[in-house]
């Protein structure tokens, strides 16, 4: 393994021709802050930038978010071409930063319109791009220095990003050419020398530039590999945001970053002091930080999104209220560096301000249901922001997981004793030199075969098969799997094939898992014919090892394709279970309806009594009558206990609306004194006068 890879050196070659200095055509609007104009005042005028200017900016961008990510391993040498080259920094650590970049390109100033075109030329840049990858890095010495014996692992490899405006696809393969003719003559120079190192691999990135509104004169094209030591890609952008974007994207590319957008970052409006309005912030860091999402496969739940024409993708994850506990720890199984994206953005400053105030954030995974699941955090060590990856899975550091509770205490139903039994069958045995197979196979090779074929299928939890869940088929399984079958195991696999055919003729029950299933779960139909799936499966894996094998599986097809008479039978059970069920449902809807008329029937009785005490008490010839509510008899309302089927609402409140008031008034004593429900009147007549009048 050689150390230093393509990343190490970066290279940016910019061209500085007058043709740079030409408008972008991308207007940048100076008057969008003016709220109120007075009257006369002529309006800004908007600009445009020149393509260099455009290229400067995407450029340093680049290299400000590479600082950020990686101060120190990861170097940037920054050239630009015009009649020469101007280098404008060195290898050295001191010399990487934006500040010291930005001091030497004002120092260099914009591109003279007035200059000779033919005297300028992006090859000065270019040869002086190859020359700057043969010298030493500090890193590289230090390797070397420590690997005296292996110093030829320490690799010298590189990249260079060229930015400028391409006459042609033939300009470009001039460009390319003169390349690795630069790159051949120096690995000359440098083997030869202790203090150059040969270049063992250039990747050429080329982006052609050119004005919005125009039409590109280069095409787009793919890493290629031109020869054994150099790479070359064409992107043809235009100036302005398309080119900051494709910056953007390309730093990913090359330093294998990732992005994460903070969503719903609390912050107060500059207008409105007492309210506040949520932002977004997007951050760049190594991609390693999306490494359990990629592990558990819960990227597109943690919110996913593609911008810029599908071509960058970004993952969402929730701003969490921050802790006031600071001190509080979390189990954190990585820590990367961050970059903004928009730096210069108020909400990306306030969130980078609040974090090296000392202050943590933690950021949760957006679920539409269930708990939330926090899995990164966001805190500042040393002045510079991480991102933490926290562990939302069991810790290592606890007791592993008991078989019994299952992998995260999800899945608990495993096939515990068949496994214990899968492993009996399967265990290793020391075996004597002497011992040898017709076969010619060693040992360890017959051992591993078994357990290929004893693993083809199996189905690790019970509620996902059915056939190792009868014992009607053990016989079978356990023959299937043997790498030669005899004229007896042949018999005994088509006995057992036809015992399940007597078995769904006799309609006997299977040992369906009806695990998440609402109801009574699949009809008997659909069980037999999971368990005849699930047994031509098993019977497939094997059914190329000999021919007996393959009888097996032709006589389990045989046995599922059923005469016509066979089918018919099957209709008509469906029917009647179907029938059933039906019967079942209205039955139940007769008893509600019988409860109904039972009670509209009791309603009724009531009115009509409440009707003629109403006439007698109206009528000027009849006596005040007794303040008691009427009594019905006692076959006209049945009590609830002796009541059949469910009772209806109303005749429970009825029949306790009736014994309540049969307690409020004295009983009527022609009614107690009765004789079979009837009472002789006037007696006192008969017996003062001894006669019936």
């Amino acid at each position: 393994m050689k150390l230093f890879g393509v990343p190490h050196k970066t290279v940016f070659v910019v061209d500085h021709c007058p043709y740079m200095a030409e408008s972008s055509r991308q207007q940048v609007e100076c008057d969008v802050l003016t709220k109120s104009r007075a009257q006369g005042v002529i309006p800004l005028a908007p600009v445009s930038k020149s393509l260099w200017t455009c290229a400067v900016e995407c450029s340093m961008e680049y290299c400000r978010i590479l600082y950020d990510i990686y101060p120190k391993d990861k170097v940037v040498n920054y050239i630009v071409s015009d009649s020469e080259f101007h280098i404008l920094n060195s290898w050295k650590q001191e010399d990487q930063s934006t500040h010291e970049l930005m001091s030497a390109l004002a120092a260099v100033g914009p591109p003279n319109p007035r200059e000779d075109p033919e005297c300028c030329s992006i090859l000065h840049g270019l040869v002086a791009a190859v020359e700057s990858l043969c010298k030493i890095t500090e890193l590289q010495h230090e390797r070397r220095t420590a690997m005296m014996d292996t110093a030829e692992r320490v690799a010298n490899r590189g990249r260079i990003i060229c930015l400028t405006n391409a006459k042609s696809d033939t300009h470009v393969r001039m460009l390319e050419d003169c390349i690795q003719e630069t790159i051949l003559d120096q690995n000359k120079l440098a083997a030869g020398s202790d203090r150059l190192m040969a270049i063992q691999q250039c990747d050429l990135v080329l982006v052609h530039i050119y004005p919005q509104g125009e039409d590109t004169l280069v095409s787009d094209r793919l890493k290629k590999e031109i020869s054994p030591l150099l790479t070359s890609e064409v992107h043809s952008v235009r100036a302005g945001r398309h080119l900051a974007t494709k910056l953007n994207i390309l730093v990913q590319q090359h330093f294998d970053l990732a992005s994460t957008t903070i969503t719903n970052i609390p912050m107060k409006e500059e207008q409105h002091a007492n309210t506040s309005a949520n932002y977004d912030v997007e951050l760049l860091h190594h991609r390693d930080a999306h490494l359990e999402f990629f592990k558990s496969g819960d990227l597109h739940m943690a919110g996913t999104s593609t911008r810029e024409n599908g071509l960058k993708e970004t993952v969402t994850l929730k701003w969490c209220t921050p802790r006031t506990n600071s001190v509080e720890l979390h189990y954190c199984t990585g820590a990367y560096r961050i970059s903004p994206t928009d730096v210069n953005s108020r909400p990306s400053s306030c969130l980078t301000n609040f974090l090296l105030n000392g202050r943590s954030v933690l950021l949760e995974q957006p679920r539409k249901s269930g708990s939330k699941v926090i899995s990164h955090m966001l805190s500042s060590h040393g002045g510079e922001i991480f991102l933490h990856v926290l562990n939302s899975n069991r810790s290592t550091l606890e007791d592993p997981p008991s078989i019994s509770e299952g992998c995260g205490g999800r899945v608990t139903d495993y096939r515990i004793t068949d496994f214990g039994e899968f492993m009996r069958e399967n265990r290793l045995t020391p075996v004597s030199e002497s011992s040898h197979d017709p076969s010619g196979k060693l040992p360890a090779e017959r051992a591993k075969a078994q357990l290929e074929r004893h693993t083809r299928y199996w189905p690790m939890i019970i509620s996902q098969t059915t056939i190792f869940n009868m014992q009607a088929v053990v016989p079978l399984a356990n023959l299937i799997v043997k790498e030669t079958l005899t004229e007896e195991d042949l018999l005994t696999c088509q006995k057992t094939v036809y015992n399940l055919v007597d078995m769904e003729r006799k309609n006997d029950p299977l040992p369906i898992s009806t695990v998440g299933s609402r109801g009574k779960g699949p009809k008997r139909d659909e069980q037999y014919r999971i368990m005849w799936n699930e047994l031509e499966t098993l019977v497939k894996t094997h059914a190329g090892a000999t021919d007996r094998h393959q009888r097996v599986l032709d006589c389990i097809i045989a046995c599922r394709s059923k005469p016509p008479e066979e089918e018919e039978r099957k209709k008509r059970g469906r029917k009647r279970e179907e029938k059933e069920d039906r019967t079942e449902k209205n039955g139940s809807k007769d008893t509600d309806e019988k409860s109904w008329q039972d009670s509209e029937r009791l309603k009724g009785l009531l009115d009509k009594e409440d009707q003629e005490s109403e006439v007698i008490k109206d009528s000027p010839d009849s006596p005040e009558p007794l303040n008691k509510k009427p009594r019905l008899s006692t076959e006209e309302i049945q009590p609830p206990e002796r009541a059949k089927g469910p009772v209806s609402l109303l005749t429970m409140w009825s029949n306790r609306i009736t014994t309540a008031n049969s307690r409020k008034h004295q009983e009527f004593v022609g009614r107690v004194s009765s004789v079979n429900n009837k009472f002789e009147l006037y007696q006192h007549l008969k017996d003062e006068n001894g006669c019936v009048i």
